[in-house]
Order: C-alpha cells, then structure tokens, then sequence
C-alpha cells in the first residue's frame, strides 16, 4: 500500500491501478494483499527500478561496507509455560485464539514474565531497554527493576524528552518504555540489551524497537529477548513470517538494483507471454486453447445454439498471466471494454431467436482497492453492454448461495455476526449468482420442443407421472425466479487445474444450473458454446445430454482437465446409447 502510494505521488501509476496490475486480494484476509504469482519474480521488482531504489548498505550500490557492517543480532526466546498446563500432562500448547484470547494469556502470564525479565536486568551491569505492550506491564517492571526509568503516554513531554535524552547519555540503566513512545527516530546504539515483555503482531513495531540498538554505530552484538506466554507463540511465528517477507522484498529489490547498474541502464519489463493456439476434437465437441476474443472471430455467422459461460468477475479472479486473460484488467472499465470484444462476436456468431446466458454476481467493493466498502453491479453492467451490442434481455435466475460459505471464505466484515453488536448499519446480505440471459432478435426456426416433459427440473423422489400436477410442479421450478435447491458441490474436479502461482481457485460452474439451462433452452444435437470453458463444466454437461459443443479456454492447465472431461463425457454418452440400443 505504501509503494502505491509512493508512485501515485511521484505520477507513475495509480496506487489502484499498481495493485490490479500487480496484487491480489487475499479472500482469506479482507486486509491482505499479495503479489501475482507470475510477477513475483522479477516482473514487479523491474517495474520498481523504473523509479526507485532500495538501499540497504554502501554495497548496494557498488562500495566498501567498512563502517557499516552490522555486529550479530542474537533473538532470544522465553516463554512463561500456561498455569493451566502445569502439571497436567499435556503434549500440545492450546494457543491462545483471537485478541481476547491473546491479551488474556498476557495478563495470565504478567507476574512471570516481569520476574523473568527484572531478574535478567537486575543481574547486569550494561544498559537495558524494556519494551512493554500494556500499561500494566510497563508499571510492575519499573517497581521490579532497580533504577528503572518509565516513559509512558500520560507523561509530560519534558518528562519524555528528559528521560530519552539521558538514557542515551548513559545516565539510566533501564529504560521502560512502549514502542508507540520511543520506537522511532532514537540513536540507542549504547545499549545492546532488549527486553520484549510481551509482543503485538506488529512487525513494524518490532522492527522499529530493534533498530533503535542495532544500527549502524553499534559495537558490540546486540541481545533481543523475547518474554511470553507460551500460549502467545502464534504471535512470534506472525512476527518472523513478516520478517521473512520483508527480509525477500528487500533482497529482491536490491538484487534488482544492483543488475540495473551492471547494466547501466533501467529497463521495466512488460506482462508478456507466449500465445499458442491448439484445436482438441472427439465425437461431438471441439475445445479451443487460445484467446476467447480470436478464436471467435473464426466462428461462422448464425452457427450457435446456445451458450452459457461463467467469465472471470471484474478483477475479482485473475486466472493467469495472460494479457489476454480478461481477469488481468486495470479497472471495470477495462474489462468492460475487453469483454465487449467478444460480446460483438457472440451476436454474430448465435443464431436468430437463440439464447445467451451468462453466469455471474455481484462483487464486493474493498476500500483498499476502490476506495469504498460495497457492492458492485457487475450483472447490470453486463446487461447494459449486452444491450448495446444488440442483444434482448430476456431472463434472469437469481441462484441461493449459503451466507456462511461466503463469509467464512471471504472473511467479509458486513457478514460477519459481530458486526451487528458492533454497528448493524454495516451488516450486509450474502451474494447469489445470477443467471442472466439474452436473446439476439429474429424467429427461431428451430423449435426447442419438449413433447416427452422434463428431466433434470424433476428431482429424486418426485412424481414422474405425467398430467396436471407432474406439468405444474415442473413448471414452478423453471419459472421460479429463484433456485434455492442447486448443489453447490455438485462440480468437476478442479483440484488437478489448479497451479501454484494461480492468484485464485478456479470455481467452475455448478452442474446442476448447466443441465437446467441446457434443457430449458436448448434441444439434442444443438451447438453449445462456452466461452470460457475452464475444466469443461459446461461441455461436459452438453455431451452427456446429447449435445454437440465448442468451447475455448486460454489456460494450458486448464485445457488439459477439459480435454479429460470432455473425453470422459463422450464415453458416458456412447455407452448410454449402447444400452437404449441394447448393446
């Protein structure tokens, strides 16, 4: 968030458009974002080099260390063993969950730790620092340790500058302070000696509390030791795996640094990829791996029956590295006009008084990326820009989602139950998909008839009988402008498609919602298209109803999985033939 910043101020690029460009959302973590898995590398560090630098020692930038090399950073780790596991026997730690939980085993643990940490200080004669979290810890560690000097946020600031100052001068033995006081800007390096009596998940605040000793100027190897709760350990692996983190970005960066000299040159390096278009065929289908947008260009006019594809929402999931992949966008208004592309090509490419459907949702706004917390109407943008491109609005299906599936994967605050103790106002509904369909104008001249009733709106259990009440029982169910009873789980393998610098899970369209739309808008034999066909969710269904399919899909993992359905769906078939034949 910080770069981004930084290159918006300097007029490189937005702070929003770096992080579409080279971020992801973590659904996990509603605060978290990450690198691009394809970026990671050195895509994101050129683009740094175009306009800044890191520097972390003369070296860097081709000089001598001598003077600034650091002395040893010696972590030490003490943690005050739980009264509740004393003498029971257990083999396993209960971490403390949660900030309540967390700032409960502290307070469990307060007496220990300031025993153990004024008894370190109490047996030295060097200078110590004693960062402390809670005011508690702060007023009990300066009874304890003899000649202790505690600088806390109600004091004076005479008091405050008075007592930093001679802590410096070698005048306090013991300084007792937090690192929101005295965690920035101080020259410390006459002590090597720290105290962590207990420890926040701020990273920064560690860092910064270190550095006021350990800098360069310091001579001898400075200690840092770390008091806790053992029921606190999840903060210290919080803690290193930050330090990890900033510890690659640094050695990334410099690295990069450091090439552009020996270079001589700053050169950025662009999203690029090898683009490769390859044809799968079987009996009834066709797979394409390519861009979406050129392949159906090479389609003939008025050759589609029916199509139905779930495209990438938004910027919400980006697939791959693709510039061709419409997850890879700036904006809305980027993908809107990417996705425009192919809305052209899908009007001349259906046939007259045929069908469209495209499956979707809403998406969630997030403030660190938008500027605001809420919704976005991503089913009525694609509406209006399917109108423009001269479809109908014929249809739309709205299909139930479970709220607790959504809020445990996406950790959204408006649908979290603690938000209506907190300030209901910003409580929130769970999104539903939406099936939105389109007609292009015309007669269809090949009547979608269903002499023989439904199949797949009939469930398990239900009458099969024909007659007045089988007629309208069927027909609620496709006239409900609700599906509430669609198997979330009911969907192809995707594990095996999956890759690991994917930013998102694939999440391939329910089977369920395939065979209804297939059956309700489509006939046998039809030509059923997909767009973006993924795994082959869509193909797959079609072949197994006794429809012919095309598909495209710009993803080599992907296609790969497809391929596999899509031949597994074509043996389903014959061998059901063979039976109604009786093979």
């Amino acid at each position: 968030m910080e770069l981004g910043n930084h290159a918006e101020f300097l007029n490189v690029m937005t702070r929003v458009e770096m992080l579409a460009t080279y971020f992801v959302h973590d659904s996990n973590d509603t605060s978290q974002w990450r690198l691009k898995g394809h970026v990671r590398d050195n895509i994101f560090w050129d683009w740094m080099t175009t306009w800044a630098v890191v520097l972390s020692k003369p070296s860097d930038l081709g000089y001598d260390d001598d003077g600034f090399v650091l002395p040893e950073l010696k972590i030490k780790h003490h943690f005050i063993e739980s009264e509740w596991r004393k003498g029971d026997g257990f083999l396993f730690i209960q971490e403390a969950a949660g900030l309540h939980g967390r700032r409960k085993a502290r307070r469990e643990s307060l007496s220990e730790r300031v025993a153990l940490s004024s008894k370190m200080v109490n047996s030295s004669d060097e200078n110590w620092i004693c960062w402390c979290d809670l005011n508690q810890e702060s007023e009990e560690l300066k009874k304890a340790i003899d000649g202790a000097v505690e600088v806390k946020g109600a004091d004076s600031i005479d008091h405050k500058e008075k007592s930093l100052v001679e802590f410096a001068d070698d005048q306090i033995k013991c300084m007792v302070t937090k690192p929101s006081i005295a965690g920035h800007g101080m020259n410390w390096q006459n002590c090597s000696n720290i105290i962590f009596v207990g420890l926040s998940d701020s990273y920064e605040m560690f860092y910064q509390a270190v550095r006021r000793c350990w800098r360069f100027g310091q001579k001898n190897p400075v200690n840092v030791y770390v008091v806790m709760s053992d029921r606190e350990r999840s903060v210290m692996k919080n803690i290193e795996r930050k330090g990890k983190d900033f510890q690659s970005m640094i050695d990334n960066m410099s690295g990069r640094v450091k090439l552009v000299l020996e270079e001589g040159r700053i050169k950025g390096k662009e999203l690029k990829e090898d683009y490769e278009e390859k044809v799968y065929e079987g009996k009834g289908w066709e797979l394409w791996q390519g861009d979406c947008v050129e392949v159906s260009r090479q389609v003939e006019d008025n050759s589609i029956d029916y199509t139905i594809f779930s495209p990438p929402f938004l910027s919400l999931y980006v697939y791959s590295d693709s510039i061709r992949d419409m997850g890879n966008c700036r904006d809305e208004v980027d993908f809107m006009e990417h996705f425009g592309f192919l809305m052209v090509e899908m009007f001349r490419t259906t046939k007259p008084g045929r069908l469209v459907t495209i499956h979707c949702s809403d998406v969630p706004a997030m403030k660190e990326r938008d500027g605001y917390m809420g919704l976005k109407d991503f089913p009525g943008e694609v509406v209006r820009m399917m109108q423009k491109n001269g479809f109908v609005y014929y249809s739309k299906v709205m299909v139930w989602k479970d709220p607790l599936i959504e809020v445990t994967r996406t950790k959204a605050l408006g649908l979290m139950h603690k938000q209506i103790v907190k300030d209901s106002s910003r409580c929130r509904q769970g999104c539903p998909d939406y099936l939105v369909t389109f007609v292009k104008p015309g007669e269809n001249m090949d009547l979608i008839a269903h002499p023989d009733g439904f199949t797949y709106f009939i469930g398990e259990g239900e009458p099969k009988v024909k007659g007045i009440e089988y007629s309208h029982h069927v027909w609620r169910k496709y006239a409900s402008p609700v599906w509430m009873d669609i198997n979330q789980s009911n969907t192809l393998n995707k594990k095996l498609a999956r890759e690991d610098n994917d930013e998102r899970h694939i999440a391939p369209l329910q089977l369920d919602v395939i065979a209804r739309c297939l059956e309700l808008w489509s006939k046998p034999d039809d030509l059923v298209c997909s767009w973006f066909a993924g795994i082959g969710s869509e193909g797959y269904e079609a072949l197994r109803m006794g429809r012919r399919f095309l598909g495209t899909e710009l993803k080599k993992s992907y296609v790969d999985i497809a391929v596999s359905n899509l031949r597994t769906a074509e043996k389903l078939k014959r061998r059901r033939e063979g039976f109604n034949l009786g093979g």
